[in-house]
């Protein structure tokens, strides 16, 4: 039940979050010689204007294929984790999912890496007059045959370095609201609660490791027009340091943060509900008594106590 619940609640979050990530992206990697778009949402109306409301969900075939497996290993690493450790504080949240972050990397990066590729194609062109790509598939199976395998894990070390501590922040803090908010199943500002908290958690996240991403979006889009800019990570924050100033890494921030309470917001409260649902199911069927609402209740039924 915890893999259905976590994907669900991630399909709902890409559904919501997607048109965000794509604006984040092009203005994570655009020339700062000739910028394309002033700003967050004179991106967001260039590309509705250029290339319809389809050019804001372009590459979510790769996010839809990933997160079955990403939900899969995060929810399953962090909930195994917190058993391993026993007790459950915001610590042991913290290193359980560090550790769910971490080994979801294998999955994460070659899907994070198609996206960009598929969101940077045919960029203000309404109909691309050359499609490099036909979908997500295709882009990692052309970058397979083109590079090998250390093609298709570009950006690896980076994603690594975002999504270790980013996971990690993610649950501390989504732990440390429902705590505080005291989320019970019977209260009846129960789901307005776990909403906040997941929104509050994506945004603490990704303020913890932007600059990260910055560099791995630019990594994963370089090569694209067949011209490769930079030749490491070193490299990459040099020239982006260089030409751009250090506000470099604060580039798409505002799409981020706009993107990330609604998708975390929906996707913990899904997967909360869901297996809430699913618990109480199994109890009537196994006519046990309902444990009385407490905290401890309360924590077993979040998807970060898994």
């Amino acid at each position: 039940m915890d893999f259905v619940a976590g994907c669900i609640g991630g399909a709902a979050g890409v559904l919501v979050g997607h048109p965000f990530d794509t604006v984040k992206v092009r203005l994570q990697v655009q020339s700062v010689d000739k910028p394309l778009y002033r700003g967050t949402f004179h991106c967001f109306q260039s590309i509705i204007r250029q290339e319809s409301l389809s050019g804001l969900y372009k590459g979510i075939g790769s996010p839809m294929m990933g997160l079955t497996f990403i939900n899969a290993i995060v929810f399953g690493v962090q909930g195994n984790t917190m058993r391993l450790l026993g007790q459950d504080t915001p610590t042991h949240q913290f290193l359980a999912g560090a550790a769910a972050g971490t080994i979801q990397c294998v999955i994460c990066c070659p899907m994070e890496l198609a996206k960009t590729r598929m969101q940077m194609q045919g960029t203000g062109e309404k109909k691309p007059s050359k499609k490099l790509y036909k979908n997500s598939l295709d882009c990692l199976v052309r970058i397979y045959r083109r590079e090998g395998l250390w093609g298709v894990n570009r950006g690896m070390l980076t994603t690594l370095i975002r999504e270790t501590p980013g996971f990690g922040v993610y649950f501390w803090a989504y732990d440390v609201l429902t705590r505080n908010l005291g989320c019970e199943p019977d209260n009846r500002y129960m789901i307005p609660k776990l909403l906040f908290a997941g929104g509050m958690a994506g945004i603490a996240s990704w303020l913890s490791t932007y600059p990260v991403d910055v560099i791995k979006s630019r990594l994963q889009a370089d090569g694209v027009g067949g011209v490769n800019q930079y030749s490491s990570i070193a490299d990459c924050v040099r020239q982006s340091v260089r030409k751009e100033g250090y506000m470099v890494f604060t580039r798409g921030l505002t799409s981020t943060l706009l993107r990330a309470f609604p998708v975390n917001a929906t996707t913990f409260a899904t997967v909360t509900l869901v297996l809430m649902y699913a618990r109480r199911s199994e109890e009537g069927l196994s006519d046990c008594e309902p444990a009385q609402p407490g905290h401890h209740t309360q924590i077993k039924q979040q998807p970060s106590s898994l």
